[in-house]
């Protein structure tokens, strides 16, 4: 039979090696956040460079990209350091929400410069440049070799991850806007189609921005403590006023702190005025029950009896 202090230092031991792992987690991941903000800088000078030499808008455009994408993934970088912060007096909640705003922020910027560079292509489709089609082929192989590392180093924690996906959506677009690029070079240089070079400008922002604004929506709505997809509210309460104790469950809320925390918030009507251990193990059953059938890890349920008579609702203000 385990005493007190053994039982407590084993809970502590555990969630200490618990937290140890997170933080080792976290570390990796802003490792690879790092290396794909340093390889996406160095496409970017390299690109520059070439859209000036070989006169192509796609190569500069590319290159606009990937500076935006750089500071995307350095700011993701950032975000993600901020969000492990401990709650504090004045952010109780802590700071995990800081990558939702970096990740919302990051596809806004990514979205301006396509609409940016919209504009350019057709400045370009009216005004055709002649373009260096061999230059532009070269530095855009550099630049899909570059974007596909750091593809590979991101994949894995993508899918974890608003914050990482975000940056990983970035580099997406990178390395089919240079296989664009590539494509755009190849037909330039053998046949000089120069109208090709707005062409692929237009196609790859179109691309960007099609795969960005879901970012924009799951970041929108969690910022807007929207109910989380997936969770049916009509069929939560009905599961929890299927406990015999249970009257009625009102005043429900349900919101995602950020990408992988459920909240809920609830009042429960009892049946009969019960004690309060008979309560707290009702309590204990409705959250064990919306953590298995509703993944909702977060709940704060406050009891009551005969109480908020007004109910009807699903939710009261």
């Amino acid at each position: 039979m385990h005493t007190h202090d053994e039982h407590c230092d084993h809970t502590h031991h555990d969630c200490h090696g618990h937290h140890h792992h997170h933080h080792h987690a976290d570390d990796m991941k802003g490792a690879k956040l790092l290396w794909a903000t340093f390889l996406n800088f160095s496409i970017t000078i390299v690109q520059i460079i070439g859209g000036i030499v070989s006169n192509s808008l796609s190569l500069i455009s590319d290159a606009i990209h990937n500076l935006g994408d750089s500071s995307a993934i350095f700011i993701a970088f950032l975000a993600g350091k901020r969000a492990r912060k401990q709650p504090d007096e004045k952010k109780t909640f802590g700071y995990k929400r800081t990558e939702i705003l970096a990740a919302l922020f990051n596809a806004i910027v990514l979205i301006a410069i396509c609409i940016y560079l919209f504009f350019e292509a057709y400045q370009r489709f009216v005004n055709p440049e002649p373009i260096k089609g061999n230059v532009m082929l070269i530095v855009a192989v550099f630049g899909l070799l570059a974007n596909l590392i750091s593809v590979v180093i991101l994949h894995k924690d993508k899918s974890h991850n608003l914050n990482v996906r975000a940056a990983y959506m970035h580099l997406l677009g990178d390395t089919l806007s240079s296989v664009a690029v590539i494509a755009g070079g190849i037909a330039i240089w053998l046949w000089e189609l120069y109208w090709l070079d707005p062409l692929v400008t237009v196609l790859v922002g179109v691309y960007i921005i099609y795969h960005t604004w879901g970012i924009v929506r799951q970041t929108a709505d969690i910022l807007m403590q929207a109910t989380p997809d997936g969770i049916d509210l009509n069929a939560l309460r009905k599961k929890t006023e299927e406990f015999a104790e249970v009257e009625n469950m009102h005043h429900l809320h349900v919101w995602k702190l950020d990408d992988e925390n459920v909240h809920l918030e609830a009042h429960i009507n009892m049946c009969e005025n019960l004690p309060i251990a008979a309560v707290q193990e009702v309590r204990e059953r409705i959250e064990k029950m919306l953590k298995d059938d509703f993944g909702i890890n977060h709940v704060t349920l406050q009891t009551e009896y005969q109480s908020c008579k007004n109910h009807d609702e699903l939710i009261q203000k």
